[in-house]
């Protein structure tokens, strides 16, 4: 039982998390080529979002919300 908690661990530190360490290892020498990632992640979420907000106006727009207040009946 010992052998596969320790099977778990060698799992997560040494494969799954090596990417996290290269980050880390390359933040050292350049700090902007680290965080580029970031960016392109918060990039991803803000188009996103942008996205989302269109489509739900979109919606809005065309009425097709059913707006009634009957999901809940102590509302």
């Amino acid at each position: 039982m010992k052998d596969f908690f320790y099977a778990i661990q060698d799992l997560f530190v040494d494969v799954l998390f090596a990417p996290y360490d290269a980050l880390r290892v390359l933040e050292l020498d350049n700090w902007w080529l680290a965080n580029v990632i970031s960016w392109i992640f918060a990039v991803i979420g803000l188009v996103a979002i942008i996205y989302w907000m269109k489509e739900l106006k979109i919606f809005n727009d065309n009425n097709e919300e059913d707006k009634s207040i009957s999901s809940h009946s102590y509302l």
